[in-house]
């Protein structure tokens, strides 16, 4: 919560214009981020994730800045240029695309394509001829609150056939990427990650191929209940785990930090909506926001993202129970906290305000459109 956000809630409450949850992003938190981010790593590039919040005033103040962008789709490579980035910012990281999507971005100037197989491979050579190609590698994803599945990613030694292919294509095999899965609080995590991908260049050497770039993917936290390492810590362990695997010839690197770019950035204001007990003896209430997984917390899915939650009531002298947290819906997966309730003030009262803090990435872009009837996220960029 930073003064300026709680200034434009006060200047909401008094306008009247109080309908619903709200998501408000402090664009000078997100430039502070990005600054921390280049001198942590100054030889490293940034490549924004815009699928952690794609808004139109995070896109253009990161192009202003001179960051480079990671896309999922033709759309976030659109949104991208008409912030002010060039194509030649922008990489499709997306290892899962249609044919007619690689030659859309290949019109619209984009050279640099993920990839994890072969047949993804054909299509980038068919669709996007000569551009460059990293192969994306599995990585454990230990120590991570948001683990990544197998979905993304190839074993390491078949990363090498996979390169070969694209060679034989005509593309360039440019690099390897991995990623150490999100809200990694684990620094050293990147070590493992960077010893696989040292491999692959080898191997890739042995068969005629120099590898150029190691993109290191995100992962980098932002705060929830627990402290994390800085930017600055995260920065030295990488630096360090590329001189262990590469010695002097460190190949050029690219971050793709989402999370760690705006998540710390936004606070969600919602509402209370019920409170009640599921008996009279529960020790155990529920209370109701009206915001849930639907509208914009999806990643409480199995209560992985554990977000800060600020009330009116709070205080030194505060009595707490513990409440398991709920959204609106008429959907009974629409709970929030139930395996770990929280503990919340006994005074908290229908109608009263609640503070969802650390919710700048990832929320209103997983809000639904108009499930059970209930408006998107409004979200705010100030």
């Amino acid at each position: 919560m930073t003064a300026r956000i709680r200034e434009f809630l006060r200047d909401r409450h008094a306008n009247a214009n109080d309908h619903g949850p709200c998501l408000v992003v402090d664009l000078d938190v997100v430039r502070d981020n990005y600054q921390n981010f280049a001198k942590a790593l100054p030889d490293t590039r940034v490549f924004y994730a815009v699928k952690a919040n794609p808004a139109a005033e995070v896109l253009t103040l990161l192009a202003g800045l001179g960051s480079c962008f990671d896309t999922a789709s033709v759309a976030e490579i659109e949104m991208v240029l008409a912030a002010g980035a060039t194509a030649d910012r922008i990489s499709l990281g997306n290892t899962i695309k249609k044919e007619r999507d690689v030659a859309r971005a290949y019109a619209l100037g984009v050279r640099l394509y993920a990839v994890d197989c072969q047949a993804e491979v054909d299509k980038i050579a068919r669709a996007a001829p000569g551009s460059r190609v990293f192969c994306r590698i599995l990585s454990d994803c230990v120590g991570a609150e948001w683990p990544l599945s197998r979905k993304f990613g190839c074993e390491p030694a078949m990363a090498v056939d996979v390169l070969e292919h694209a060679h034989r294509l005509g593309l360039e095999a440019y690099g390897i990427s991995f990623h150490v899965g999100s809200q990694q609080r684990n620094p050293h995590a990147w070590d493992r990650a960077l010893a696989s991908a040292a491999a692959v260049f080898r191997d890739c050497g042995d068969r005629g191929m120099n590898l150029s770039m190691v993109n290191l993917g995100g992962g980098f936290p932002t705060k929830y209940l627990k402290n994390v390492p800085t930017v600055k810590a995260y920065g030295a362990a990488i630096f360090r785990a590329l001189r262990r695997h590469f010695g002097n010839r460190i190949p050029e690197t690219i971050i793709e930090p989402g999370r760690g770019m705006v998540g710390n950035a936004g606070v969600i204001e919602a509402e209370v909506v019920l409170v009640s007990k599921k008996s009279e003896n529960d020790d155990v209430r529920w209370v109701y926001l009206d915001i849930g997984k639907f509208g914009g917390l999806a990643e409480t899915m199995d209560e992985s993202i554990r977000y800060p939650i600020r009330t009116p009531r709070d205080g030194r002298d505060a009595e707490l129970a513990p409440c398991v947290l709920a959204g609106p819906t008429c959907d009974s997966a629409d709970v929030l906290y139930e395996k770990v309730p929280y503990p919340l003030p006994i005074s908290l009262e229908i109608g009263d305000k609640v503070l969802i803090e650390g919710t700048g990435a990832y929320t209103a872009t997983y809000s639904s459109v108009a499930f059970n009837g209930f408006a998107p996220l409004q979200t705010f960029h100030i």
